[in-house]
């Protein structure tokens, strides 16, 4: 036991020190200070911008940065779905893999567009070489999509009084060749090293330990595990994604991937105090998230590591936990680590079956998708967490009588309906996805979608709109969710939980930028304290519990009193 828990704080701990330099060499990358990289891939990005034509220099609007973005990926969309619907008659399918339907080639390519990785298919099944490529270089750019826009706030958190906001092209080029593409290749390397495939030739014939002779898939796996790790995508090139001994081969790779998970995530936070020059209130932001991490985290290696309670009357032993749906490589401390590392962070890869675990380890698994801005996604989980900033702040104001101020700038009524909006999206998607699954359910209960009647089903529905609704992509995998209605449905969740999330919090760094400046004075509220981190996480809390305890109460809190 003690050798799993030292396991899990080495993660922890190494991911932290690792992240403190990454975040300072971002910041340099985003205020475009000279790097070790840039003789390499300069030459790259500048050769990139000639050929499109594109200004990377000229200073952009919120607007305008906002304009760009939905419009590149609105083209990754369709370029995407005209390769997952003809792969069977492209190049590189050596298995030939058949193309999607329709329905499935919109919520893949809308889950790969939006850094969600939903897969409602198997990997080594249902995608042809080329389709695993397209997937992968929607890793790269859905990622840097999600960097970029924080990029943005953070231009507007350091300005004093402006409209320009820097250059969404130039911050994105950067964000996915000066950071993505290097961790991703270090990533990639001890990958290959350790036994993941990455090659282009078709099956390949092993002999198992008990001597039967079986066909297993192979391809340009490593390239696409580090990137959906270190990109906090979570996509698996294979059907069981990190649980498979080719995708995750021993307890060295589940801790290096693991660590990627939680890497630049962690490096945003630090990244913003050194752009700032405000150490400490990058420290505020990490000590509120580290704690709602913390918080999810140790109950679930608790839960996990002390096995089932429904098996133990049975009068079996369980001394290494409940290991139902885990790899004995890793071991139930590991598998809960992950768990909660994959789903506070919008990565949503797992290596053990998230449908396994108890009860109240699937309700903290969804509190992590719910809250969304404990680390959560590259980039994305600083602006969610913006989001709750500004909540704060108003909130502050009114306790204490003052016009709320962040940064030198009036938080008026236009910035707080905004974020208000952008808060309460998330809950609505959720619950009424939920709720309409379920009258599904009631009204036909022929459809085939649940294999766990009761509460576990309940939990299975709202699980998938939860991870939808957070781009984070994990799933209850008892659910039958490859059909139009799951199709469909979760595709419109994953477009309105991306994009509206990005929308509001540049929309309002960009409002705020453009007010007058006003210095601080000794009435002004201090956002880098503990006391307005406890507001912060104060204000996290309830706005979760009131939004999401009923419908926790009828899932994962109803199972686990029921066992």
């Amino acid at each position: 036991m003690n050798t799993e828990l030292s396991g899990v704080l080495a993660i922890f701990l190494i991911a932290v020190l690792l992240a403190i330099p990454l975040g300072r060499y971002i910041a340099r990358v985003y205020l475009g200070e000279r790097t070790l990289l840039d003789p390499i891939l300069g030459p790259v990005e500048n050769l990139f911008f000639r050929l499109s034509r594109i200004d990377n220099s000229r200073e952009m609007t919120w607007q305008e940065h906002l304009k760009a973005l939905l419009s590149i990926n609105l083209v990754w969309f369709l370029f995407t779905m005209f390769i997952l619907m003809n792969m069977a008659w492209l190049p590189l399918n050596p298995d030939g893999n058949p193309s999607m339907t329709p329905d499935l080639a919109f919520n893949t390519s809308i889950s790969f567009v939006v850094n969600c990785n939903l897969q409602h298919y198997s990997g080594e099944t249902g995608l042809s070489y080329l389709g695993q490529l397209s997937l992968m270089f929607q890793q790269f750019v859905s990622a840097g999509t999600g960097m970029a826009a924080a990029a943005i706030v953070f231009n507007t958190l350091r300005a004093r009084q402006t409209t320009g906001l820097g250059n969404f092209w130039d911050y994105f080029a950067k964000s996915t060749t000066r950071i993505l593409l290097p961790v991703a290749f270090i990533g990639a390397l001890v990958l290959i090293f350790r036994g993941s495939p990455m090659t282009f030739e078709g099956k390949d014939t092993m002999i198992t330990l008990q001597g039967d002779t079986v066909q297993v898939s192979s391809g340009p796996a490593a390239g696409m595990i580090a990137i959906k790790q270190a990109g906090t995508n979570g996509g698996g090139y294979y059907g069981v994604n990190s649980a498979h001994p080719l995708e995750n081969p021993d307890y060295l790779t589940n801790m290096i991937e693991n660590i990627l998970i939680l890497l630049i995530p962690i490096a945003m936070v630090f990244a913003l105090g050194f752009y700032l020059k405000r150490r400490k209130l990058a420290w505020m932001v990490m000590g509120v998230m580290t704690l709602g991490y913390l918080l999810l985290l140790a109950p679930t290696v608790y839960f996990e590591m002390n096995g089932n309670p429904a098996i133990s009357q049975m009068g079996v032993s369980e001394p290494t936990g409940s290991m139902e749906g885990k790899e004995i490589r890793h071991g139930a401390a590991a598998s809960a680590l992950w768990a909660i590392s994959t789903t506070v962070t919008s990565n949503g890869s797992v290596n053990a079956m998230h449908d396994s675990t108890m009860p109240l380890s699937g309700m903290h698994e969804m509190l992590g998708m719910m809250v969304n801005s404990f680390y959560g996604g590259v980039g994305v989980g600083f602006l969610n967490f913006y989001i709750f900033i500004i909540i704060a702040v108003f909130i502050s104001g009114l306790m204490v009588g003052r016009t709320p101020e962040f940064m030198g700038k009036k938080v008026e009524a236009r910035e707080v309906k905004i974020a208000m909006f952008t808060a309460l999206l998330s809950p609505l998607l959720i619950m009424g996805g939920t709720a309409l699954a379920a009258w599904m359910m009631v009204h036909y209960p022929s459809l085939p979608w649940l294999n766990n009647p009761g509460f576990h089903g309940f939990s299975e529905m709202l699980y998938e709109y939860t991870s939808s609704n957070a781009n984070n992509g994990s799933g209850f995998e008892g659910l039958g969710d490859n059909n139009p209605f799951w199709n469909i449905s979760t595709g419109i969740v994953l477009i309105l939980g991306r994009f509206i999330p990005i929308i509001g919090p540049v929309a309002i760094a960009g409002l705020l930028a453009g007010k007058k400046y006003i210095p601080e004075s000794a009435g002004t509220l201090k956002t880098d304290t503990l006391t307005f981190g406890i507001m912060v996480f104060s204000v996290i809390f309830i706005v979760t519990a009131l939004c999401y305890f009923p419908a926790l109460a009828l899932g994962p809190l109803a199972e686990y009193f029921s066992m």
